[in-house]
């Protein structure tokens, strides 16, 4: 069976995140049966970050700030998690899961698949997207 999702439930949450007007920074998508739906919201990465469990697999997409004192910079990542428990048939069939959320969640500096949860640290996150972006110009004081 194909995976699926409702494109304007997922769309209105990527819309939200993305908002400078809302203050949430991160959405979370699990899968029910075939069918990626949204599991939380929220604005608390250490609750984020908790989401991603050994035996889940799912997507992340998170605001993460960059920049210095002279700029500071939204980014967002996109996280496609599978935890170590996972059996290989799903996977397996991550990539192709990967592809259908993509349709959606399209606007992203850097797209994660870590395999161990402290790649999930906010500040690995961070430095990921600093190194993404480019060159860094600045005091050396990071905001």
């Amino acid at each position: 069976m194909s995976t699926t999702m409702n494109k304007n439930d997922i769309y209105a949450v990527y819309e939200e995140v993305r908002s400078d007007s809302t203050d949430t920074n991160w959405a979370v998508f699990k899968f029910n049966g075939p069918e990626i739906v949204l599991d939380s919201t929220g604005t608390d990465y250490a609750e984020f970050k908790s989401k991603f469990s050994d035996d889940e697999r799912l997507f992340g997409y998170v605001r993460i700030y960059t920049g210095d004192e002279l700029s500071r910079r939204a980014k967002f990542v996109l996280v496609a998690w599978v935890g170590p428990n996972v059996g290989a048939l799903k996977k397996a069939k991550m990539s192709t899961d990967k592809a259908v959320i993509k349709e959606v969640i399209q606007n992203f500096a850097i797209e994660l698949m870590p395999h161990e949860a402290h790649e999930l640290d906010e500040e690995e996150l961070r430095e990921a997207c600093i190194k993404a972006g480019g060159a860094n110009y600045g005091t050396g004081v990071r905001g």
